[in-house]
């Protein structure tokens, strides 16, 4: 019996409050990301964040159209599941606690907000939707916001080094509100709970999409909890080789990437098309049949179930695994311009997009408060630039102002495409690792 219970605590230990190997989390993060395309949809951060300045401005009345309901709308399920999931891992690792930054990091968070918002809009996306999720679709846009987040980051450390030398007002005054780890754990147990409730309350809606949610919130509350539990973050992938030299988060996010597009092929590749195949055989099956031939009522069901499933692979292949999805025309000016805005913004934050969700989630109330400014500025920006059409119009974003419309396997096939995101990936990793024996590339004070 007392091994049994020492296995138990070195079990809680390895999951739950020992730090994870960055490698490994790149990992489960690019594998959770890949069971959520082929579940529903990739995921992102800036569009729930959006909802919810959406939200805000409705509430102040300076928002007419009435926002996509918080607990319907999948991007604002995905933020909410990210939340949890990191709020979970920092409870029963012990690491939530209500920090309260000093004044100066107050404003910063303010102005980071806006910035990110305003860069996310210009990039078609966040560090996610914009960079990694949109190399993961292989879309071109992903490689120019890359850019400009590389750019934007060092841009925002030589500012941080420039910060420590001659801000003096603000930076002291912080505050840690800290809690027992027993009532830690309880809120922990509570907030699984309410994760699993709410799985099963989506699931049991007669409404296919509100169904599906119920994957979309337990896929993103797992990719919280394995990013706080290994600290995961972009922006420190972008920083740190400039910085301090280190380069394992470079390298995680690296090979997060690749995993990411390998399945981003397969998927995009092959499953589509079954999905359209088969939609087209059960509609051309149920076509063949009479309704009013069919006296079993039974039988009759079934054929509306079949009907359903016909309409759901249809849409699977027509929007959910379509190769436009997360393709943005973006890839020129606006992915590089967005992306330095939004790295830079970042190293003010202490966080880009999927940092500061699951950081919100272990009390950093910093990020609490990048959080609605962000989505205020981005809802703002997508509704100027969508009457004004500057990302042009239509799904492949036909007379964008802000770049190109580029699904990579137009221009160079799958083998092709998926050659060029290994090669940028694996120069990238070792130009980071040649860099942590050298420091040629660090930003000096």
């Amino acid at each position: 019996m007392n091994s049994l219970v020492q296995k138990s605590k070195s079990l809680f230990k390895t999951f739950c409050q020992t730090e994870w190997n960055a490698m490994t989390v790149g990992i489960l993060v690019a594998l959770f990301s890949l069971m959520l395309m082929a579940w529903w949809r990739p995921w992102g951060a800036v569009g729930g964040i959006r909802v919810w300045g959406e939200w805000i401005l409705y509430g102040a009345g300076a928002w007419s159209s009435t926002p996509g309901g918080f607990l319907t709308h999948s991007s604002s399920v995905i933020c909410i599941g990210l939340v949890a999931g990191a709020f979970l891992s920092a409870c029963l690792g012990n690491d939530f606690a209500i920090r309260i930054p000093p004044p100066w990091e107050m404003v910063k968070a303010v102005i980071a907000g806006l910035l990110m918002g305003i860069g996310s809009a210009l990039a078609g996306g966040c560090n996610v939707g914009g960079m990694y999720n949109a190399i993961g679709n292989l879309a071109a846009n992903g490689f120019s916001m890359w850019l400009g987040l590389v750019i934007g980051v060092i841009a925002g450390l030589k500012y941080i080094y420039w910060e420590m030398e001659h801000i003096t007002w603000g930076i002291t005054g912080g505050k840690t509100i800290d809690f027992p780890f027993a009532v830690k754990v309880l809120l922990g147990l509570f907030t699984l709970a309410l994760l699993i409730w709410g799985a099963i309350s989506y699931s049991h809606s007669s409404d296919g999409y509100v169904a599906s949610l119920s994957g979309i919130l337990l896929v993103t509350a797992a990719i919280g909890y394995v990013m706080q539990r290994g600290r995961w973050c972009m922006v420190q992938a972008f920083r740190e080789p400039h910085m301090t030299g280190n380069g394992t988060m470079a390298k995680s996010v690296a090979v997060s990437l690749v995993v990411l597009a390998i399945g981003g092929v397969v998927l995009k590749y092959a499953v589509p098309m079954r999905a359209a195949e088969v939609s087209s055989i059960l509609m051309n099956v149920v076509e063949d049949i009479d309704p009013d031939e069919v006296d079993d009522e039974d039988l009759a069901d079934t054929l509306d179930d079949v009907v359903d499933a016909a309409e759901t692979a249809a849409l699977r292949a027509q929007y959910v695994l379509n190769p436009d999805v997360y393709v943005r025309g973006t890839f020129g000016w606006g992915g590089v311009v967005g992306g330095f805005l939004f790295g830079f913004a970042a190293m003010l934050a202490g966080g880009c997009a999927s940092g500061t969700l699951w950081r919100m989630g272990e009390g950093q109330v910093k990020l609490w408060m990048v959080v609605p400014f962000f989505g205020i500025s981005n809802a703002l920006m997508v509704k100027w630039f969508r009457s004004v059409q500057m990302e042009g119009v239509g799904i492949t974003h036909e007379g964008s102002k802000l770049g190109y419309h580029i699904f990579l396997p137009d221009v160079m096939g799958y083998g092709g495409t998926l050659t060029l995101i290994l090669f940028v990936m694996f120069l990238w990793y070792l130009i980071v690792e040649w860099n942590e024996e050298s420091n040629r590339l660090i930003v000096e004070m």
